[in-house]
């Protein structure tokens, strides 16, 4: 059955993160049982727009190392996945990422532990006399992909495991009747790829909408989805689009993700959430050799969560975006709507009473949180 889709539209976020690298020797796309990936050696994928290997913030303070994809074509060196992100590596002399029992992933430091596994948990059921063997592989798309020999069984992908960033290809699981939803989860830092306190998904209440959270808070909300939404514009005359959209695909699973025309699968896009809250999405100026924003979420401290209180709304039409109450609502605190706290909100200016009152329409605005969605019905 073919794939049914619907756009929505998507907040977005910025990191780029310069690293160091080990000196880089020969390099090939694909990891094999008994020929390990040791510093100083990468994955490079057949196009050569990534890589894999071991790397090192170059302005960390602490010397530790992770394995990790990069771009491997553009000056600008940006990590865009890290496997050990919560176990850094401090003696690099001995660390490998090595094939363990064929088909499982195994990244071990110089004292033998074990840093991070790929869990491959998909079994393969065999004959006697068959044996069992997989090839882990960087793919063009920046899919680090591990198959099993047999009918090439996919046993893991990184894919299925975001970090901080989305790209062209990757699905973001945002509903599934037996999967956890997927987040993006932020760097700690600029120089530290741990998992920091922001990250990007879902409502888990609403497909209709995402969230930045701080923690367990809320920090930005998406507009909610009502319309067919097309985001940004590319650099060098190519005048292209980028669109985020919401798939149904197999077993009821709801997911994301972005993309782009097929006439422009050579730009380089992605969408990445940093350590500061800021979602965005990023197009590689091959003339400026820079990432430049195309979107930005929350631009400005008005459109974070909450920021205008009850009954107030974020006005993004003037020069300076700033807090107003609706008609009929005046500020609670003056001297704070003054000052430039709007945390408590709006208040009526007098009592409801019977007759004379009615709906007012309010265009351009984002539609509340914690809306109750009533379908094929008008305004009438």
């Amino acid at each position: 059955m073919p794939m049914r889709s619907v756009s929505i539209y998507a907040i977005l976020l910025f990191l780029s993160c310069s690293f160091s690298s080990m000196h880089l020797c020969a390099s090939r796309n694909s990891l094999v049982p008994g020929k390990p990936l040791s510093p100083g050696n990468t994955l490079v994928s057949d196009d050569g727009t990534f890589a894999l290997g071991f790397f090192s913030p170059s302005k960390s303070t602490k010397k530790h190392y992770y394995l990790g994809i990069w771009y491997n074509n553009i000056p600008q060196h940006t990590v865009v996945w890290v496997a050990n992100r919560a176990a850094p590596i401090s003696d690099l002399s001995s660390a490998m990422l090595a094939l363990h029992s064929s088909t499982n992933l195994v990244l071990s430091d110089a004292n033998g532990r074990v840093l991070w596994n790929s869990n491959n948990s998909i079994a393969i059921s065999l004959s006697p006399a068959t044996t069992v063997s997989a090839e882990a592989t960087l793919e063009n798309t920046r899919n680090f992909i591990l198959l099993g020999n047999v009918n090439h069984t996919t046993l893991w992908q990184s894919f299925d495991h975001p970090s901080d960033t989305l790209l062209p290809g990757m699905k973001l699981r945002i509903s599934h009747k037996m999967h956890p939803i997927q987040h993006l989860i932020s760097w700690n830092g600029l120089q530290d790829p741990s998992p920091g306190v922001f990250s990007y998904g879902a409502d888990p209440n609403s497909i209709l909408q995402q969230f930045i959270w701080n923690g367990t808070r809320p920090h930005c909300r998406s507009p909610v989805w009502t319309s067919y939404v097309l985001l940004g514009g590319y650099m060098d005359n190519h005048h292209s689009t980028i669109y985020m959209a919401v798939h149904r695909g197999a077993d009821d699973e709801v997911y994301m993700s972005i993309g782009m025309p097929i006439d422009s699968l050579s730009l380089l896009i992605r969408m990445e959430i940093n350590y500061s809250g800021n979602v965005n999405i990023l197009s590689w100026d091959s003339n400026m050799s820079v990432w430049t924003s195309l979107y930005t979420q929350p631009a400005h401290k008005c459109n974070e969560y909450d920021y205008c209180g009850p009954y107030g709304y974020c006005d993004n039409n003037g020069t300076a975006p700033t807090c107003k109450c609706l008609d009929g609502f005046e500020p609670n605190d003056d001297e704070g709507w003054v000052s430039g706290r709007f945390s408590q909100g709006c208040r009526q200016k007098m009592a409801l009473r019977c007759g004379g009152h009615g709906f007012l329409t309010l265009p351009h605005m984002k539609v509340p949180d914690h809306f109750i969605l009533l379908r094929n019905r008008s305004f009438d």
